[in-house]
C-alpha cells in the first residue's frame, strides 16, 4: 500500500552529483527513500543476503518501537515465500522495561514479538531480550552481524537517552519524564504508572556491530535525523556518537529528511532544478539568513549564499526579487471559495461558481477548527455550502472524569440516574486493554456534541452539515488501530457522491507514519483515485491543511487566508466547544499547552513570517497547498 507524499518540485539534482558531494554535510551516509515501505524493503534485503550469505547463520539487533513495523512485516513476508530461514539465527532486541508485571501490550518487544517472531521459526532460545545479568547479555550481543535501530525523537536510540556515555554497555538505565511522558499511552496515558527503569544494549555494545543501520520516518523524526547525521558527536544527541562505526548508514523517508542540508537547502550541496516554487523557497531561506525583506535582497546576498546560479537562469537579482514578491503576494486572498465577479487569473481561487459546495474532511473532532477555523467560518459566511465530516469518533481522547462529570450533570438534571452504572464500567477497564465499548460509545458522544456545538457557534447547520463518518478502523477500543481497508473507503466515496463538492480540505499531517491524521488523509486520497472519473470531481480542487503542530513552509503555500483579530476570537471560541479536550487531554504528546494556543501561535507565526518579507502585517494567517 503506497504511502502518500506531495509531489516533487524542484531541488538537488542528484544524478548530477557526485555521492561524496552529495553527502558532504553528512557524517553519517543517509539514504532517502520516498517513504518507509521502499525503505524497509531495502533493509530486508539486507538482513536476508545476510542471513543466506553466512549459511543461514547470523546475529541480528532488532529495534522495539513502531518503526520497523513495515520491516518486521517484509521479513515474515520473506520467510513465508521460503527465501530465508530463521533456524540458526539468533536475535537480539536493545531494550525492555523494567515491568512488575509482565503484560504483554505494555512491554517494548510486543511489536517486536507480535509482528516477527512469533511468525517466523525461530528458536525461543534464539530470541534475547536485555534482562539480568545483563553482563552476560551484552557479551551474547557483541559482534552482531547486522544492527537495525529507530532513533527517537531527541536522538536516542534503544534505551539510551540524552547523557548517555559513548562508552557504555548493556546495563539499567533510569527513563527521562518526557521518555515515559511519550509512552505513556501504552499505560492508559497515565505517567506515574510507566515504568522508570528500563534495560538497554550500550553504544558502546552497538559500535561492535559489523553493520549499523539506523532508521526514522515521519516530519517529527526530521530535526532528529538532521542532529544526528550532520551534527557533533555529543550527549544531548546519544545516536550521533554511531558516527565513528566504519558501516553504518542512515535510511530515511523523505518527510524525515526535510531537514538535511541537501533538502533544506540543496544550492549549497549542488546543482538544482529550479521550479517557481522552489525559487521561491530559495529566496525565503535567503531572506531568513540575511534577515531582509524579499525588495532588499542584494545581488551580494544572493552570491555570498550560493545562490549564483538561480541568478544565471532567472536573474538579474532584481527581478527575481519581484517575481518572488509577487508570486507569494498572489497567495494570500479574503476569498478561500473565490471572491465572486472578479478577475481570478492572479488569485489562488477561481471566482465560479460564486457559492460553492465545500467539503471539510476533521481526522478528530475538533481538527477542522483547530487547523483552519478561522477559512471555515469565513466561508460559511461569505455563503458556501459548506459540509464538515469527521471522520473518527475520537472516543480514546476523552478522559473517564469528562464522562462522570457529564453523567453527573445527567444525572443532576434528572434526565439519567445511571452514574453509579456508568462508574462501574470506568472501574472495570485493565491497563493495556482495549476499553468497554460502553465506555467509548459515551465518549464518542460527548465529541459529537462538543463538534455540533463548535459548527453551530457560527452559524453552519450542525443537522444537515456536519457528518460523522466513524471510520471502522479507528474504533479498537484502544490507541493502537485497525488498518485501513476498503470500508473505511466506501464510507468516504458515499459522502464525496453525495456532496460533489467544487472545494475538498484534506489534513496534511503527516508527521506520524502510523498515525490517525495520515490514516485519514491517505482514505480520502484514495477515495478521490476511485473516483477519478466522475464528472463533478474533474471541476473540485483539493486543498491540505495542517495541525496545531507544524505549518506548511513558505515555499509550498499556494493559499494564504489572513485573519483579523475578532477572527481569531471566532475560531477560539469555536475550539473552546469541545470541552473534553481541554486541561485534561490524556495524550498532549510534548506540547503542554491546550489546542486553540498551539493554533493561534502557529498562525500568528506564519502572519509574522509574512510581514518579515514585506507582506502586508495581519494578526494570524492560515495556509494551505493545492493538491489538485
Amino acid at each position: 500500500m503506497k504511502k502518500f507524499s506531495l509531489p516533487k518540485d524542484g531541488g538537488l539534482k542528484e544524478s548530477e552529483t557526485p555521492k561524496g558531494i552529495l553527502h558532504s554535510y553528512e557524517k553519517i551516509p543517509v539514504e532517502i527513500f520516498e517513504d518507509e515501505l521502499i525503505a524497509s524493503v531495502k533493509v530486508a534485503d539486507e538482513i536476508v543476503a545476510t542471513i543466506n550469505g553466512n549459511g543461514g547463520k547470523a546475529k541480528i539487533g532488532l529495534s522495539t518501537g513502531t518503526s520497523p513495523i513495515f520491516l518486521y512485516k517484509e521479513l515474515v513476508r520473506r520467510y513465508e515465500a521460503k527465501e530465508v530461514s530463521f533456524a540458526e539465527v539468533e536475535i537480539f532486541s536493545i531494550d525492555e522495561y523494567n515491568l512488575p508485571v509482565q503484560v504483554d501490550l505494555q512491554r517494548r518487544n510486543h511489536i517486536l514479538i507480535e509482528t516477527l517472531i512469533r511468525k517466523i521459526n525461530l528458536r525461543p532460545e534464539n530470541f534475547h531480550v536485555p534482562s539480568a545479568p545483563v553482563a552476560d547479555f551484552d557479551k551474547a550481543a557483541r559482534e552482531l552481524d547486522i544492527l537495525v535501530m529507530g532513533v527517537g525523537e531527541q536522538g536516542q536510540v534503544g534505551l539510551n537517552e540524552i547523557g548517555s556515555s559513548e562508552k557504555s554497555r548493556t546495563r539499567n538505565v533510569l527513563l527521562s519524564y518526557q521518555s515515559r511522558k511519550r509512552q505513556a499511552k501504552n499505560f492508559g496515558g497515565d505517567v506515574n504508572k510507566t515504568p522508570k527503569t528500563g534495560v538497554t544494549m550500550g553504544l558502546s555494545t552497538m559500535m561492535t556491530a559489523k553493520r549499523i543501520i539506523l532508521i526514522a520516518w515521519g516530519e517529527d523524526k526530521a530535526g532528529a535525523v538532521k542532529k544526528v547525521a550532520e551534527g557533533p558527536a555529543t550527549s544531548d544527541c546519544p545516536a550521533s556518537y554511531l558516527h565513528r562505526h566504519e558501516n553504518i548508514s542512515f535510511y530515511v523517508d523523505d518527510y524525515a529528511s526535510a531537514e538535511l542540508t541537501r533538502v533544506n537547502a540543496p544550492w549549497l550541496v549542488g546543482p538544482c532544478e529550479w521550479t517557481r516554487k522552489f525559487v521561491r523557497k530559495a529566496v525565503v531561506w535567503l531572506c531568513g539568513e540575511v534577515h531582509k525583506p524579499i525588495l532588499k535582497l542584494t545581488h551580494s546576498d544572493y552570491l555570498t549564499h550560493s545562490l549564483g546560479e538561480l541568478l544565471e537562469q532567472y536573474g538579474p537579482f532584481d527581478k527575481v526579487n519581484i517575481d518572488v514578491f509577487n508570486d507569494l503576494q498572489h497567495t494570500i486572498t479574503g476569498w478561500p471559495g473565490g471572491k465572486p465577479n472578479a478577475d481570478d487569473s492572479t488569485r489562488p481561487v477561481p471566482s465560479t461558481p460564486a457559492k460553492k459546495r465545500v467539503l471539510i474532511f476533521s481526522p478528530h473532532p475538533d481538527d477542522d477548527v483547530i487547523s483552519m477555523g478561522g477559512t471555515f467560518i469565513r466561508l460559511v459566511e461569505q455563503g458556501h455550502d459548506v459540509h464538515v465530516a469527521y471522520e473518527t469518533s475520537g472516543n480514546v481522547a476523552v478522559h473517564d472524569s469528562v464522562v462522570m462529570q457529564m453523567m453527573d450533570a445527567a444525572h443532576e438534571l434528572g434526565f439519567a440516574d445511571k452514574f453509579d452504572e456508568v462508574q462501574k464500567i470506568v472501574d472495570s477497564k485493565r491497563p493495556g486493554e482495549p476499553e468497554p465499548r460502553a465506555l467509548l460509545d459515551i465518549k464518542a458522544a460527548i465529541r459529537r456534541s462538543e463538534a455540533r456545538g463548535a459548527v453551530r457557534s457560527f452559524g453552519l447547520n450542525e443537522n444537515t452539515n456536519a457528518h460523522f463518518l466513524n471510520l471502522p478502523f479507528y474504533e479498537t477500543g484502544g490507541i493502537k488501530k485497525g488498518q485501513r481497508t476498503q470500508a473505511d473507503i466506501d464510507i468516504i466515496i458515499a459522502l464525496l457522491q453525495q456532496v460533489k463538492p467544487h472545494q475538498i480540505y484534506v489534513a496534511g499531517d503527516l508527521a506520524d507514519p502510523h498515525g490517525t491524521h495520515r490514516v485519514c488523509t491517505e482514505a480520502v486520497l484514495e477515495a478521490l483515485r476511485q473516483l477519478k472519473d466522475e464528472e463533478w470531481l474533474k471541476e473540485a480542487h483539493c486543498w491540505l491543511y495542517r495541525g496545531a503542530w507544524m505549518e506548511w513552509e513558505l515555499g509550498k503555500v499556494d493559499m494564504a487566508v489572513p485573519l483579523s483579530p475578532d477572527e481569531v476570537i471566532k475560531k477560539r471560541h469555536a475550539i473552546y466547544r469541545h470541552l473534553s479536550q481541554k486541561d485534561i487531554v490524556p495524550f498532549p504528546g510534548e506540547d503542554p499547552r491546550e489546542f486553540w494556543q498551539r493554533a493561534e501561535e502557529r498562525t500568528q507565526n506564519t502572519a509574522r513570517l509574512y510581514d518579515e518579507l514585506g507582506m502586508a502585517e495581519y494578526q494570524a494567517v492560515e495556509v494551505f497547498v493545492r493538491l489538485f
